[in-house]
Order: C-alpha cells, then structure tokens, then sequence
C-alpha cells in the first residue's frame, strides 16, 4: 500500500544511534524552530552500533589505545592521531557537560564514569615502545598524569588480576593515567532521543527508508515503509543525514550523488568474553589496552575493561573479530554482495588483493574455539578460568574502501563523511574511534553542510563547546578550565580534574 502525499520537513536524520542523536541535539539548539525528522528500522534507539553491548564503551581519547601512536622509522613516537583522538573527545565531553548544566540531560553517571586507563605490554621490544610513548605523551598538557612503571611491585598495584600467578622471567610494562573514562554509548543516545521528543521532534521507529532520490527542485524525497502496517510514506526535506552504521553506505548509493561512487564496505563482526563473577569482576578496575597481532585490523586491539552497564560492575575481554556478510547485526546476507557496483567493483577486488593478510587473520579468528580464545585471555589474566567467561557477539562495524593516493581499494580504518557538493546529504562511514568522536565529526557535517549559517551558529556553538574552532595545544591554559568544569559537571571523580 503507498500514499503518494508527501511530508515535508527541514532536516531528516535516518538511524537513532548516536551520529544522529548528537547532530539533532545540536541543531536544535542552534534553530529550535527547524523541523526534523528521524527513521529508525528498530523498535528503539541505539539497538546497533551505539548499544551498550556492541562496542567497549570506551572514552576513546589515546590515553592507552597504542595503535594511535605508531613508531616512525628513526624509531621516534608519532603522536599527531593521539592528539587529533583526545582533542574530539574533549569536544563530546564539552557538549555532554552542556547538556548536563541546562538539565537538557540528567544523570551523567548513567552514562559515564572516571576509569583508570592503561597500555600493556610484553617482552623487551614492546616495553621499550611503551617507554618511548610515555616519554613522547607525558610531557603533552592533554596526558598530564600519565605515569610508567616495569616494576612488577607497582603492576600488582595497579592490575592485580593481570599480576597474579604471571611468570616473572618475561619484561612487562604499563602506563597508567586515572583521568579515563568508561562510557555506556546506549544510555546516552537514548537520553538524547528522550530530549529530542521533548523538543517536538519527530522520531518514527520501526520505519525502514527504502530509497532516496534527488527531487528537480535539488531537496531529497525518501520512500519509508512502516514496517509494521507495510504502509509507505513519502517525505521532503532539504538536508538529509544518513547515520545508519553500517547500513549507511547502501542509503548512500542510493542517492547516485557523484561522492558515492567507487565507495564500498568490507564488514567485520566481533565477540567479547564477558565476566559477570563478582569476586573476579572486584579484582580489576581499569581499561587496560596491549597490542594487536600482526595482520589484524585496529579495532581488534585487545583490551580488558572495566564496564558499567545498568549499574552492574562487569569485565569484558576482546575483541575477537570475524566475518558476516551482515553491514548490521540485524541486517542481511546478501548486505555485503547487494553494495558491490558497477562503479565500484574494480575498488572492491583492488581491497581484497591487497588485504590477503586481514583475510587470512579473520579466518583464523572465526576458527578459534572458546578455550583458544580463553588462551588468548590467559595473556592478560594468567589463571583465567573458561567457566567463569561467556561469550557475547558484539555489533558489526563496516570499514571503509575507497581509492586514494595509496591506490585503488584502500581499506580506511577510521570514521568518514560523505557529502553532496551542495551540501544537502551526508553520510557517516567507517568505525573506530566513532561513537567518541560523535560531537567533532557532527560539527564536521554542519560545517560541510550549512556553511551559510556557520557564522551566525558561532557565539551559539563556542557558549556549548569552548573549545571550538581552537587547538588546546595553542592554549593550554583552556585544558584545565575545561578537564575542571566537565569533570565536575559529569559528577567524575576530582582525578578527572588532572588529565582528560
């Protein structure tokens, strides 16, 4: 059944995860009187990407991820990408507090709460990257309290559950800096929806856009299917955002603009061990970070966390990575074969020629049986016991693929906007460091979209985000007024004062 009536409305964001939550909560501080509209597939918000479940919850800022902070040839410490990861967290930390302060949002410790982190380490060659990282960080005012140790005494202190029972012949070493965070990505998307509706917003769930095409008058018209009643609406709107996860890049084909051409996804699925166990759970206090395995991608980093989810205290190991042709958890088989196109089909085998090494590392990661990945655990927990780990499947992440200067098919591991020329669509692509990042890479859109209405959302924009259009670096003393007043307003503990 179709309705051939169209809707018109001024924004349209499709998917409830956390891209689109943070984009409609900044323009409707910007133009409350905009119209917007939002298409979920799923009969709630942050079901995918954004769920609590579907990613590690951490406050991504480089504090421990290594993988942002990579050895140069002379055997220096590159740190550009760790300063580029921390300053956007500042930024999502600034609008949260915001939020916060107006009561636009309450109850930050529900989705946000100070945790130490901290990069681990093995084996002499490691320990002396860690060092040279310490070294490289710490004297940078966005790492302030960054501390080193390889003394076994001080590691015990710091992560007994790793210490106990491990061998003491190998070098082991860890930075720790207490100003971290752990966050819960579900509980704050859903806050903002919940503000969203409270500011008229029109959000529709259980509603699929199942095509996307340029009106002659150049807005957009969007065919959405109730999914329940099968019903079709149509609707108008002069900007679209695509913030569909994975789901993203088959919207953005869609719309045959120019930008998504020889553009395609290459999806990687994950699985954590989960440790419910309270006497192991009160043992570790911490995100620890080590060093991902030659040939796997960046998001597979393993790590140990801490994670506070509906008030529980849990610890989760991971992540595994492995293949589904699925670009959503609830998506399909076919995602992976319906993106491949005429316009991108040589990119795609280009990315697979040159990727041999991550397929061959995904194959022997969905080959591991639950006591191997036990193994692999027993690297950060020696006496780690099978019985006291479950394991729970994580979200699907889609990596970019794309040609560049590098060359056809370059598989991008970071997070992308795709936009019209005009401005009028955008699409989000790509994974880590994502959900962390939510606020810079909106503003990103906004800038690229909206450039006519920029300077007039200026004053507005710096009264929610300080430290916008600026680099702390150039000003250091802004990072501790900031690192102070968000600390405070997030109800972080008063480490969160020192640090990020």
């Amino acid at each position: 059944m179709s309705n051939r009536e169209t809707t018109k409305t001024d924004v349209i964001l499709i998917g409830a995860g956390i891209m689109s939550a943070t984009l409609g909560s900044l323009l409707k501080e910007l133009v409350p009187d905009w119209k917007i509209t939002v298409f979920e597939k799923l009969a709630s918000a942050g079901e995918e990407s954004s769920n609590e479940w579907n990613n590690a919850g951490t406050g991504h800022s480089a504090l421990c991820e290594l993988n942002y902070t990579v050895q140069k040839p002379d055997g220096s410490i590159d740190i550009s990408k760790a300063v580029q990861v921390n300053e956007q967290f500042q930024v999502s930390r600034q609008f949260w507090s915001y939020l916060v302060q107006r009561n636009l949002i309450r109850n930050p410790q529900d989705f946000i709460m100070p945790l130490p982190h901290l990069s681990f380490v093995r084996g002499e060659q490691d320990v002396t990257f860690l060092k040279k990282r310490f070294e490289a960080l710490s004297h940078n005012p966005l790492f302030q309290g960054m501390e080193f140790s390889d003394d076994p005494d001080k590691l015990m202190e710091w992560i007994p559950l790793m210490m106990k029972d491990r061998k003491s012949d190998e070098p082991v070493a860890a930075t720790k800096i207490d100003s971290g965070t752990d966050v819960n990505f579900g509980a704050l998307t859903r806050m903002l929806f919940d503000h969203l509706k409270s500011k008229n917003v029109d959000i529709h769930y259980k509603h699929k856009v199942d095509d996307i095409r340029r009106s002659s008058d150049g807005s957009w018209e969007l065919k959405v299917r109730n999914i329940d009643s099968g019903t079709v609406q149509r609707y108008h709107s002069k900007f679209v955002f695509i913030g569909a996860g994975g789901g993203s890049l088959p919207l953005l084909q869609k719309t045959g603009i120019p930008e998504s051409k020889h553009i395609g996804g290459f999806p990687v699925s994950g699985l954590f061990l989960v440790c419910n166990k309270p006497e192991v759970v009160a043992q570790h206090h911490a995100k620890v970070y080590g060093k991902a395995a030659v040939g796997a991608p960046p998001m597979s980093v393993p790590h140990l966390d801490t994670r506070f989810i509906d008030n529980k205290k849990s610890l989760l190991f991971g992540p595994f990575a492995g293949f589904s042709p699925k670009f959503l958890k609830t998506g399909s088989n076919f995602d992976l074969l319906g993106s491949v196109k005429p316009n991108n089909v040589i990119t795609m085998l280009a990315a697979g020629a040159k990727n041999v090494a991550l397929t061959k590392y995904l194959i022997q990661q969905l080959m591991l049986s639950k006591e191997k990945r036990i193994e692999e655990l027993r690297d950060f927990i020696p006496n780690a016991k099978s019985e006291d780990w479950d394991i729970v499947v994580a979200g699907q992440r889609v990596q970019v693929i794309k040609d560049t200067a590098a060359g056809k098919g370059t598989l991008q591991f970071g997070t992308e906007v795709i936009s019209a020329a005009d401005g009028s669509i955008a699409a989000l692509l790509g994974a880590s460091p994502g959900a962390s990042t939510a606020v810079s890479v909106m503003l990103e859109v906004m800038s690229r979209c909206f450039p006519q209405h920029i300077k007039a959302w200026e004053p507005k924009i710096k009264e929610m985000i300080p430290s916008y259009g600026v680099s702390l670096l150039k000003k250091p003393e802004l990072i501790d007024e900031i690192h102070h007043s968000t600390a405070r307003t997030l109800g972080l503990s008063q480490l969160q004062a020192v640090g990020v």
